[in-house]
This record gives C-alpha cells, structure tokens and sequence, in this order.
C-alpha cells in the first residue's frame, strides 16, 4: 500500500526534498498548505497544495531513467485537475529562490499546468536561514 511507502519516504527525504520542505511547511510559502510524500490514488508526490491542486515534483539523477514514468504520472495527474511543477534536485540546493519565485507564480495562477523549470532571478524570501 502506498500509505507505508509514504511514511517510508517521509522518513528518509533526500536532501533536496529536506531544503524545500523547510519552505513549505507552515503555511510559509503564499499561506497555502503542503503535504509532502503525499498519496495521490496510485502515485505518491513529493509535495502538494491541494487546496491550489499544485503539485512539486523534485528529480534526481535516477530520472534519466525513468522519463517515460515521470511522463506518464503527469499526465494522470494533470487528468485529474493537477498541475505539476518538476525541479531538479540541484537546482534546489543551489537557487532555491527560483524555484520558490516560480512556486509562487504558480500558486498564484489559476490557469494550467505551470511552466517545468525555474526562471532566474530573486525570488521568495523567508525570515528564517535554512538549514545546513
């Protein structure tokens, strides 16, 4: 069941995951709630606002592998009123503001799927410093 893998996962988050997750918990980010390693029928998400029906995908160096996957599980859960906004993990570590900026921009836009990747530039800003 994806519930156990789930938890599984939310135990054992990469780094990446742990950096953005510190961005998104608490209603930080836009005031808008996330749930991370979230159980969405048959997949599991990294992050989601189902109350904005934004979902953030976060790929490592495994999907190069698995393109075709990540293709397909967007387009079911873009079919199910989801958009999908997918970084890389490096891009996280490094420009965390540019994915944050276009988090942001997506929350705020009600139209479809958002664009892929992060812009550059400044973008949003938290009171606290991230951890190490």
């Amino acid at each position: 069941m994806n519930v156990d893998r789930a938890r599984g996962l939310r135990v054992g988050m990469t780094d990446a995951e742990q950096r953005l997750w510190y961005y998104l918990r608490n209603r930080q980010l836009d005031g808008c709630k996330f749930r991370r390693q979230h159980e969405i029928d048959r997949y599991v998400v990294d992050f989601v606002c189902s109350e904005r029906m934004l979902v953030v995908e976060l790929d490592g160096s495994q999907h190069f592998d698995q393109q075709d996957y990540d293709e397909a599980r967007t387009r079911y859960l873009q079919a199910k009123g989801y958009r999908v906004l997918r970084f890389w993990n490096n891009d996280v570590l490094t420009n965390i503001e540019s994915v944050l900026e276009a988090a942001v921009e997506a929350l705020a836009s009600p139209g479809p799927s958002p664009r892929p990747s992060p812009r550059r530039g400044e973008g949003a800003k938290t009171k606290r410093a991230p951890p190490e």
